[in-house]
């Protein structure tokens, strides 16, 4: 019997990507019916006994879900300041899911929820380049010579330039109503990038992730992500890794 390789097991628990888990493996924490595994290669059966620094894993189903976050929420599962999360708008049986990428306190928009960490992984990890597209709002008249330091790249943090295509959709003297698209995700990089340049930003929306949007969603809402739209997702990001290579 061929088994299943160790590493798509311990992602199929949920825990963490295969990439992570090799790692975990290739430290020592890895134990399969008593005995300590670090072959990458190692195959396991279903009757195995899998543990990972000392706790049991099992393989769970798979869960997919598109949340619209609203403004007043941190994108985490727990906060020691006692800030309200968005698992306190999300019912209990939800809460083992988690968000693919952050969006802060004050930003609102598509957050998707999961408990596959090799999705995860592909969706955010820096080599991988999805796109992300999000509704910005600044508090007055943007010049075309500040979005070609965008695109450019504006030095964000000592080492860290960050990068932007911006589309002018509404433009006066008060303010500049555009879509941001980023390939990278960096902590608060349009923000950063804004405050760089001089401008507050007034609002700011990720209104799509990939392939995904907010069609259908109302602000607090969540729905299932279809298992089509999950075909088309990774078929999405299949045709980005050829295009990385």
């Amino acid at each position: 019997m061929s088994g299943t390789r160790l590493n798509k097991y311990i992602a199929s628990s949920g825990l963490c990507s295969r990439r992570k888990a090799d790692e975990l493996i290739e430290s020592g924490v890895v134990t399969v019916n008593g005995k300590k595994v670090t072959e990458l290669g190692f195959s396991v059966q279903p009757k195995d006994k899998v543990f990972v620094s000392g706790k049991m894993i099992h393989p769970v189903k798979h869960e997919y879900y598109r949340f619209y976050k609203p403004a007043g929420y941190i994108t985490t599962s727990d906060d020691e300041n006692g800030r309200k999360t968005i698992y306190d708008l999300l019912p209990e049986n939800l809460h083992h899911l988690k968000p693919v990428g952050r969006l802060d306190k004050d930003s609102t928009g598509l957050l998707i929820l999961t408990n596959d960490g090799d999705l995860i992984n592909e969706l955010t990890h820096p080599s991988a380049k999805v796109p992300k597209l999000y509704r910005v709002v600044v508090n007055s008249a943007i010049t075309q010579n500040d979005i070609d330091k965008m695109y450019k790249g504006i030095e964000i943090e000592p080492g860290k330039t960050a990068y932007a295509q911006v589309d002018v959709l509404e433009i006066d003297k008060s303010s500049t109503v555009m879509e941001i698209l980023l390939y990278q995700g960096l902590n608060r990089q349009i923000r950063k990038m804004f405050e760089h340049l001089g401008y507050e930003v007034v609002s700011l929306k990720r209104v799509q992730h990939a392939i995904l949007n907010l069609d259908g969603l109302k602000r607090g809402e969540f729905k299932p992500i279809k298992p089509r739209q999950i075909k088309d997702l990774r078929n999405f990001l299949n045709r980005i890794a050829q295009k990385n290579d």
